[in-house]
């Protein structure tokens, strides 16, 4: 992809603050403009609340990540186990391998629950521990599936997803930009992150939404979106990574819907 490759594309970033930067710098590398707007921020549990939790439950002989923000919440209580550490994903794996841990079992190119249950040390689990960390909630398919394989199933919960604490004048400059049709594609990285953003929106910003182009990661999040938001134009990127996200936004640019 060349560095002009996304000219005059305003994307409009809707990632957590600590989170959106790299996406961010690396659509501007490319030649678009990204308007930072966190829909939603990931708030840690306290760690004594972590540790506590986590003591209580039976020693693990599985702990599944299964984001990054789990791993960066979690990983100090679990790593003193000795149980096989799993990634639901590229994403959480690198950041499993960034910590000095990395993952014992990993899809490799997937990033959903359904790829990291296809993954042979995941099929055979009768009679044993798993903890799955998380947030405050999350998908059930996980952890029914592994119960009904055998398992006995535990959850930690590391941290929460909340509403940002967005500036009312940033809220009318974006509203204002959008009617200007200043955004050309939204990204979103979940279903939470789109229903943020739809909670923080005017009515005024929420009708130019139906209309944008709207890039996001994998099958059942597209799915969703298009039952919230129905008619919206959505492009399933191949991934959660940067390159997944740029390799989309590319489509946007150069595939007639810019």
């Amino acid at each position: 992809m060349s560095d002009a490759s996304l000219a005059g594309l305003r994307v409009l970033v809707t990632r957590p603050v600590d989170q959106a930067e790299e996406l961010a710098t690396a659509i501007e590398a490319a030649g678009g403009v990204a308007i930072r707007f966190p829909a939603i921020r990931i708030s840690g549990l306290e760690p004594n609340v972590i540790a506590t939790a986590f003591a209580a439950l039976p020693e693990p002989d599985i702990a599944i990540f299964v984001s990054s923000n789990a791993v960066i919440h979690g990983l100090s209580c679990v790593r003193k186990s000795n149980a096989q550490l799993a990634a639901i994903g590229p994403a959480t794996a690198a950041t499993l391998q960034q910590a000095g841990r990395p993952a014992d079992i990993s899809p490799g190119s997937g990033f959903d629950s359904e790829q990291l249950l296809k993954q042979p040390a995941l099929q055979n689990v009768r009679g044993k521990r798993i903890v799955i960390v998380r947030g405050q909630s999350g998908r059930a398919l996980l952890g029914d599936t592994l119960t009904d394989r055998g398992a006995s199933v535990h959850y930690l919960a590391v941290y929460r997803r909340e509403k940002s604490t967005v500036p009312a004048e940033e809220i009318v400059r974006l509203d204002s930009a959008w009617q200007d049709h200043g955004i050309d594609c939204v990204t979103v990285m979940s279903v939470e992150t789109l229903q943020g953003l739809m909670q923080l929106l005017p009515p005024t910003s929420l009708d130019r939404l139906r209309e944008t182009p709207l890039v996001a990661p994998g099958e059942r999040v597209i799915q969703t979106i298009m039952e919230l938001v129905p008619g919206i134009p959505a492009i399933k990127a191949s991934g959660p990574r940067t390159a997944d996200i740029l390799n989309a936004l590319h489509e946007v640019r150069h595939g007639g819907q810019y």
